[in-house]
């Protein structure tokens, strides 16, 4: 399995981006996905996850600013990230599991991307 996401870059505060996560070798027809971000010198923090009915979960600090959705027919996640702050600023990855129970925003999930980088300057 291999997740390969997309779509960070340096954007000014109050800007936007949509970063999208590709699946590879896996059908995403039940399971979960989920955003993470790892800031220097900072533990890696859950930011986002959906299952594959649509159920979603989201960090305090990025609800009502950040949507993850999915595309199951392209097997691709989406996370819509609006109002940036400096406090996003960081590595973002993209995780995927098929097991029995849903991590969440735990960082218990079984396969992970390399990760696209986020900046968002003040």
């Amino acid at each position: 399995v291999q997740l390969v996401e997309s779509g960070g870059g340096s954007v000014q505060a109050g800007g936007s981006l949509r970063l999208s996560c590709a699946v590879f070798g896996y059908t995403y027809s039940s399971g979960y996905m989920g955003w993470f971000r790892q800031a220097p010198g900072k533990k890696r923090e859950g930011v986002a996850g959906i299952d594959s009915d649509g159920r979603t979960h989201y960090a305090d600090s990025v609800s009502g600013r950040f949507t993850i959705s999915q595309d199951n027919a392209k097997n691709t996640v989406f996370l819509q990230m609006n109002s940036l702050e400096p406090d996003d600023t960081a590595m973002y990855y993209c995780a995927a599991d098929y097991g029995l129970r849903d991590p969440g925003l735990l960082p218990a999930y079984k396969f992970w991307g390399q990760g696209t980088q986020v900046i968002v300057s003040s």
